[in-house]
């Protein structure tokens, strides 16, 4: 699988299209935008894109989002068109500086939520009513609650759910994170917002949700966050718009944050051994 992998990525990177547009382009042309949105409240789904609660012996949070990142956008027309081969719009920078490819974390574009994250003239994408988001997470940034002797605290994790990420130096908040190499899906980093305490760990292999309801007819490869969702209305583009698109990715953060609640009172306590164990965002909703 781990080869499969690879030449996915090789094939991205070759049929990839920019992600820089000129600003007087911008202003003359219609062009079809990407935001992200947060929704504690949208249904909560497995791998398979199914309802799904939280495992007993375990416990989850919504958390409250800070900032987001993806290195991949792909749209299709039909759900039995393999992964790559769509309308790949986004393919955000690699390296093999820590050895393996990886996503160069370093050139990542962090966005806020309704904040504008990848911007393409309509003009670029080939006609046709597109019905599937394929969209690649790669980084997380966001606020939970720990309890620690029976006190709550405030802090923030950043988590890398891509399939692979070369990081060199992070800060959350005045801690910094040095690493220098590569982390695989699930690195995480903690820190208290107003305690000097910091932290970082790994969640296990194969643990990170990455709702695909394709899963039967277009698979997605181990340990990618390619997170696929369907347009309620499909977007059609026929190559003559006259006006700019804007496509809003809605991410179901509903208990995104898992751990083992080893004491059953659904409060994360680390300092208890209850470690993480998921962070994949639990669903995709896009729409225009």
């Amino acid at each position: 699988m781990k080869t499969i992998c690879r030449f996915f990525l090789v094939l991205v990177m070759g049929l990839s299209l920019t992600s820089c547009t000129d600003s007087d382009d911008e202003l003359d042309e219609p062009m079809l935008y990407f935001k992200f949105k947060f929704d504690p409240t949208q249904a909560r789904l497995n791998n398979l894109g199914v309802i799904a609660g939280v495992p007993a012996g375990h416990a989850g949070q919504s958390p409250i989002f800070n900032s987001i990142s993806a290195h991949y956008i792909e749209m299709t027309q039909e759900g039995n068109t393999p992964l790559g081969l769509g309308e790949i719009l986004y393919h955000a920078p690699e390296t093999t500086a820590g050895g393996a490819i990886a996503i160069d974390f370093s050139q990542s574009k962090i966005v806020a939520e309704d904040e504008i994250f990848f911007a393409i003239p309509l003009r670029l994408i080939n006609p046709g009513t597109y019905r599937w988001m394929r969209v690649s997470l790669s980084y997380q940034n966001y606020q939970i609650s720990v309890r620690e002797a029976g006190v709550d605290y405030a802090g923030t994790l950043a988590s890398f759910v891509g399939y692979n990420t070369y990081i060199n130096t992070f800060n959350i908040g005045s801690n910094p994170f040095v690493v220098n190499g590569n982390r695989a899906q699930g690195y995480w980093a903690f820190a208290l917002n107003d305690v000097p305490f910091s932290t970082s760990g790994q969640a296990p292999v194969g643990a990170t949700t990455v709702p695909n309801p394709l899963w039967n007819l277009s698979p997605i490869p181990d340990g990618s966050c390619v997170v696929t969702g369907n347009f309620l209305n499909p977007l059609v583009v026929d190559g003559n718009e006259k006006q700019d698109v804007v496509v809003t990715l809605s991410l179901s953060t509903n208990k995104s944050f898992e751990w083992i609640d080893g004491n059953g009172n659904g409060k994360y306590e680390p300092s208890l051994g209850e470690n993480v164990v998921d962070m994949g965002l639990r669903g995709l909703i896009p729409s225009y």
